[in-house]
């Protein structure tokens, strides 16, 4: 079972494991966060596949969740990837967070709790748990208690319900710590898409805190090869240890957000204007993340730089939107 099906990762992942053979049960309530067209166009790229069942619901709702799951009792793994994104969307609904973040994941760790042919539930947590932190690269080890928003700190609650049941029922965990996903089929509230139709409609690009900020910014591919890889090793079961892990998954280096943009410039072959802004609340300075416990654990290892990456979402994008 895989939620979030229609988002951006969850298309992708989705996409990835039917390629290789397995069976999926695909989730999602298609919420209008951003353009809903976006979202059934990744989902027409896989109804229709003979090991794809969807379901248009929320992962909020216990009864709908539970008749979902009663009708495919051979699920044996769990990929948890719905939830409520964005940092400065949780300032104006707090409530759709607490939601789909904290009710949504609780409802699927207890899905998973009553399931006898468990195997390991997967789940997205977010770079955004390590909130102001000024130690770099960020690792698994730094201290997460001081959220700067509340995205984040809804992303740290899954992570700590999640130890909960790990540690309560034996329940095999493993949560992913995303850095800035981007690629082909990506979200528009996040950089490369905003940056991207601003360029090509002649329109400036609202630039936070100046333009001095830095972002692990990493390439879809990389982030779906991680979240398979992951998914094939569960935490063992040992008497003593609590089987729950927690990665960072990025790309192991910080770019400047100026020379992202730097990059889609030369990719759209068209020139940018900017409106340089303030921080924003709840917005970080900087990420970087430590990948080598991934990297030792699961053989993780991204090859995937801006010059490679950007060039293909910029394909992806004129294609989609019948740009020259």
């Amino acid at each position: 079972m895989l939620t979030g099906a229609a988002g951006f990762i969850g298309f992708h992942t989705c996409q990835k494991l039917l390629d290789r053979g397995d069976t999926v049960v695909g989730i999602d309530n298609v919420n209008g966060y951003y353009d809903v067209s976006l979202k059934e166009a990744r989902l027409a790229r896989l109804i229709g596949h003979p090991n794809f069942t969807f379901y248009r619901a929320d992962i909020g709702d216990r009864a709908v969740m539970a008749d979902i799951a009663a009708g495919h009792p051979s699920i044996d793994r769990y990929i948890n990837l719905a939830a409520q994104p964005g940092v400065r969307y949780s300032l104006e609904a707090p409530h759709e967070y607490t939601h789909a973040n904290i009710e949504g994941h609780l409802v699927m760790l207890e899905l998973a709790r009553s399931n006898p042919r468990l195997r390991h539930f997967v789940y997205a947590s977010s770079s955004s748990v390590y909130g102001a932190n000024s130690k770099l690269p960020f690792s698994e080890e730094d201290r997460v208690d001081h959220p700067v928003s509340l995205y984040a700190a809804t992303k740290r609650s899954g992570e700590l319900i999640s130890h909960c049941y790990a540690h309560l029922y034996r329940l095999p965990t493993t949560g992913l710590r995303f850095f800035t996903v981007y690629g082909p089929w990506g979200r528009p509230d996040m950089a490369a898409y905003l940056f991207a139709k601003a360029i090509t409609a002649g329109e400036p690009i609202k630039v936070f805190n100046n333009g001095n900020l830095r972002r692990d910014f990493t390439y879809i591919d990389d982030i779906v090869n991680g979240i398979v890889a992951v998914l094939d090793r569960p935490p063992a079961v040992i008497d003593g240890i609590v089987p729950a892990r927690l990665y960072n998954i990025g790309n192991n280096r910080s770019e400047a957000l100026l020379d992202f943009i730097a990059e889609l410039v030369r990719a759209l072959g068209r020139e940018a204007t900017f409106e340089f802004l303030p921080m924003q609340p709840g917005d970080v300075l900087e990420t970087y993340a430590d990948i080598s416990a991934l990297a030792r654990d699961a053989g993780y290892a991204p090859t995937t730089p801006i010059s490679v990456g950007i060039p293909k979402f910029v394909a992806w994008f004129k294609e989609f939107h019948n740009l020259s």
